[in-house]
């Protein structure tokens, strides 16, 4: 009690009263951006969880998905599909790594139906280190063909220089190799509608890979971050009080005979 009194009834300074109101604003600032990171988990877990949902969901086949295209719309869910490839539309999008490794992800439309036509994202291959140009050799069916995937989101983007206009050059209208693919100019090359994109999942096959990274909730650096947050306010806090009272109260101490 009789430290708690001291520091108390310790003179203060007009600036006592603006590191104070710096000191409440900075703490009140973090905490909240630390709670701001802890919400933002919370949200990527519901959206994880939403996904886990749909993929635990039972197996869309062809003939419900031609009866109801409605369904090609619910993403991540699993399907089997039946169809054969447009080999002569088969694209390699570069600069794509499995194991560790860089190559080349597969993309070939399955045609379900003469109306009805879907991208799947066959598989990986790896780059020759020698020529870029030179693929590695993989099967691609003719007739019917059978395999199991998940309804998914075009192949993510890779960042392009601006201006660049790859996919619509001339280039790129004749080589199977490209940086990025951009389902709208694909349908305006082919003249083909693609109802959906579809992430092979099946076994290792027709010389390609499908180690696939599983889909995480990726809330490992929001809660990094909200410790962060956090411990900044906790220190701020701790400054505070070792420099506007602890050390003015040894300094009384010392001085006082």
């Amino acid at each position: 009690m009789n430290f708690i009194n001291a520091i108390i009834t310790l003179p203060r300074s007009r600036a006592f009263a603006w590191v104070t109101l710096a000191t409440l604003v900075g703490v009140a600032v973090t905490v909240r951006l630390g709670f701001w990171q802890l919400s933002r988990a919370d949200q990527k877990q519901a959206i994880h969880a939403a996904i886990m949902a749909q993929q635990s969901a039972p197996v869309l086949s062809t003939e419900t998905l031609l009866a109801q295209p409605g369904l090609l719309k619910q993403m991540h869910r699993r399907v089997q599909l039946q169809g054969r490839w447009l080999h002569e539309q088969t694209v390699y999008l570069d600069n794509r790594p499995m194991q560790g490794r860089v190559g080349f992800w597969v993309v070939t439309p399955l045609v379900l139906k003469d109306d009805t036509t879907v991208l799947v994202q066959r598989g990986w291959i790896p780059r020759n280190s020698l020529d870029r140009t030179q693929l590695a050799p993989i099967e691609t069916p003719s007739g019917v063909v059978r395999l199991q995937g998940r309804l998914a989101p075009a192949p993510s983007p890779l960042l392009s220089l601006v201006g660049a206009q790859e996919d619509i050059s001339a280039e790129s209208r004749t080589s199977k190799i490209r940086q990025n693919l951009n389902v709208d100019q694909m349908t305006a090359q082919t003249g083909v509608e693609f109802a959906a994109t579809v992430l092979q999942t099946d076994p290792p096959s027709d010389g390609l890979l499908r180690e696939w990274l599983e889909i995480s909730a990726g809330v490992e650096k929001n809660h990094a971050y909200a410790f962060q947050w956090f411990a900044l306010a906790a220190v701020q806090l701790m400054l505070y009080l070792w420099f506007q009272f602890i050390t003015p109260y040894r300094h009384v101490r010392r001085s006082t005979p």
